[in-house]
């Protein structure tokens, strides 16, 4: 078996674009909902760095984690009941 480079790098250059993220899905409102989970966990973890360094109080590094805890129950609850739709599906007679 023979695999040429030039196969090698065009078949990954095509897996790479297919796995770009594309720009009208972050606008649809799941997307939009993904974005704001990540800037919550991105500030709770600002927070937090700030907080070791001295540089926040711990009142605003409690806010960012009940806020960050809020929103990772939320997609939790999220996740269980798209996968409870899913399994309900797979029950259903055809």
């Amino acid at each position: 078996m023979d695999i040429k480079a030039s196969l090698a790098a065009g078949a990954y250059a095509r897996a790479r674009n297919a796995a770009t993220p594309d720009p009208q899905a972050a606008s649809s409102p799941l997307g939009q909902m993904a974005q704001e989970f990540s800037a919550v966990l991105q500030a709770g973890e600002e927070t937090a760095k700030a907080a070791m360094t001295g540089r926040a109080d711990p009142h605003a590094l409690v806010q960012a984690l009940s806020a960050t805890e809020l929103a990772v129950e939320t997609a939790v609850t999220l996740r269980d009941k798209v996968v409870e739709a899913y399994q309900e599906i797979l029950r259903m007679p055809v």
